[in-house]
């Protein structure tokens, strides 16, 4: 292609492009600022798609976090199962435990009861006395015994 003659109009746009054709070829824009073609062809996602895309991934998240706290519940309904059965032992031995202090009560009185009758379970002081109250019973009896030998021999 030849330039046009000289006096014709020639617009600034047509004359830089003009100067930078090599052997009546255009050159190719630069490469290196240019994105790849996939690139260009994507579509930017409309407010709506980003807004469903934000409550997906946000819904993907609570629903790892309500598996995690299904499982936590699990455990804690175990633990909770356990603790109640333990609180059954105890109670159950608590019961029986309460049963045998009021039969040991029960035994107790009856022994003290038998200690009294027999005598037993007092004190050296209260044992000191009845000797002496015997004591003079037994003397009593002996000057009554005399005196009643003595009347039978006069």
């Amino acid at each position: 292609m030849k330039r046009l003659a000289v006096g014709s109009m020639v617009t600034p746009e047509y004359d830089g492009w003009f100067r930078k054709r090599v052997d009546d070829n255009v050159p190719r824009p630069s490469l290196e600022n240019t994105r790849p073609m996939v690139e260009q062809l994507q579509i930017t996602p409309s407010k709506l798609e980003i807004i469903k895309q934000d409550f997906e991934k946000k819904s993907s998240g609570f629903g790892k976090k309500i598996e995690q706290l299904e499982e936590e519940k699990m455990h804690l309904r175990l633990d909770a199962d356990v603790q109640r059965s333990e609180a059954e032992k105890w109670r159950k031995r608590k019961t029986k435990a309460e049963e045998d202090l009021d039969s040991l009560k029960t035994d107790y009185k009856k022994l003290r009861l038998s200690m009294r009758t027999a005598g037993l379970g007092k004190t050296f002081e209260q044992w000191r006395h009845e000797i002496r109250e015997e004591k003079t019973k037994d003397d009593r009896w002996e000057r009554k015994f005399q005196e009643a030998q003595h009347e039978m021999k006069i």
